[in-house]
């Protein structure tokens, strides 16, 4: 009995794990029947769509660039020269350090290392739709995130942690009558020095790389319910990076924590707003293309419906025309009965009025040759065929 009920409970495991199995293959075949049907639907090469794309969203150039100038006027002005006592200092006494991460590296990894994947997923797509509007908006989260943050330095104008490096190289604090800081240092560097809140790195870390994680979350179906964390890894790898950075700043005491903190965030947020700007929610069923590419593909369905309809009419129209040609041969076919049933029954008055001539004919033979008239003519007498027959040729 227990040899019986180990067999079961083996027979009960496998088909419990044939039960788990079955819907795994149907969830499996499920996103390669969408895989296959996104690559069947129709393809945007910038060389038949690029122009059009580029002329919709002109205005949307133009304003990037009026951001662009925005954003050097900003760094040229000088920021907000808050007070600095002397009790103050304790705080802002830590050593000045070069950049971990240098300023001239933080567009190569924020800018140009997202362009970079947008312009493989556009080798494998074939959309411009997709690549112009991720390098759009991509372009949007970073200069709107780096105007807002440059702005807010200006207005701010709170001391970095090594200010008192910056205002005193040689180490001997001065301050006013009102015990205000009165700096010998390099100009520049007390101007970088008012620069802290909030940290430019990580705003622009966290807005360029922000979006490259949501990006990808759409392309590679991050929250597609199947529960395949590796995904989740690959967008948490940017997202990576940019703490990294942010984390760099306060290790190079050129940022308070609260600097970082509030720049990642101000990065994050700028970046999921132009992110939705053109892309559905990553966890949608459509995350994975821009709004642009449906409505094109809906504009393109709608001309191929129009174009059916059109090739339907004229079908329609050709088989109109054959009917009507059918009908005309049919009526041709019909009076030219009717002139041949005419002929015919002319043909037949003709021959009874021939028949009626005949018999008229015979008749009045037979009342001659019944009168025994003796001087009646020989020829009529003796060969009354030939007179028949002459007036059945139509000659008398």
């Amino acid at each position: 009995m227990a040899a019986w009920s180990k067999v079961g409970s083996l027979f009960s495991f496998l088909n419990f794990q044939r039960i788990l199995q079955q819907p795994r293959q149907e969830r499996q075949q499920q996103p390669q029947s969408e895989r296959i049907r996104e690559v069947q639907i129709g393809r945007h090469p910038i060389k038949t769509h690029g122009a059009k794309v580029a002329r919709d969203h002109l205005h949307d150039w133009l304003i990037l660039m009026l951001l662009v100038v925005i954003e050097v006027v900003l760094f040229i002005i000088h920021p907000f020269y808050r007070f600095v006592g002397k009790d103050m200092m304790t705080d802002l006494k830590y050593p000045m350090k070069q950049n971990t991460v240098p300023v001239w590296a933080v567009p190569m990894y924020s800018v140009l290392l997202p362009i970079c994947v947008f312009l493989v997923v556009y080798h494998r797509r074939r959309d411009v739709y997709d690549l112009h509007h991720s390098v759009l908006g991509l372009l949007f989260a970073v200069l709107i995130t780096a105007i807002v943050t440059d702005a807010i330095k200006v207005a701010v104008g709170r001391p970095r942690p090594d200010f008192f490096w910056r205002c005193f190289p040689d180490g001997k604090d001065n301050y006013d009558q009102w015990g205000n800081v009165i700096c010998h240092g390099k100009k520049a560097d007390i101007k970088e020095g008012h620069k802290s809140f909030p940290s430019g790195h990580a705003s622009w870390s966290f807005a360029g790389l922000g979006y490259l994680s949501l990006y990808l979350s759409g392309k590679i179906k991050v929250f597609n319910r199947e529960g395949h964390i590796a995904r989740l890894c690959i967008i948490f790898l940017p997202l990576l990076a940019a703490s990294l950075v942010a984390v760099s700043r306060v290790d190079d005491y050129w940022h308070h924590w609260n600097d970082v903190f509030a720049g990642g965030f101000l990065g994050l947020v700028v970046a999921a707003f132009c992110y939705r700007q053109f892309f559905p929610n990553p966890y949608e069923d459509e995350g994975w293309g821009p709004y642009a590419y449906f409505d094109a593909l809906l504009e393109e369905a709608n001309a191929n419906r129009e174009a059916a309809q059109t090739t339907n009419a004229d079908i329609e129209a050709a088989q109109t025309t054959n009917a009507n040609r059918q009908a005309a041969q049919t009526t041709n076919a019909d009076i030219e009965a009717a002139q041949t049933t005419n002929a015919n029954r002319e043909a037949a008055q003709t021959t009874n009025a021939l028949i009626v001539q005949k018999m008229e004919v015979q008749a009045v033979n037979q009342t001659s040759g019944s009168n025994g008239d003796n001087f009646s003519s020989p020829p009529l007498v003796s060969s009354p065929s030939w007179r028949l027959d002459d007036i059945e040729l139509g000659r008398r």
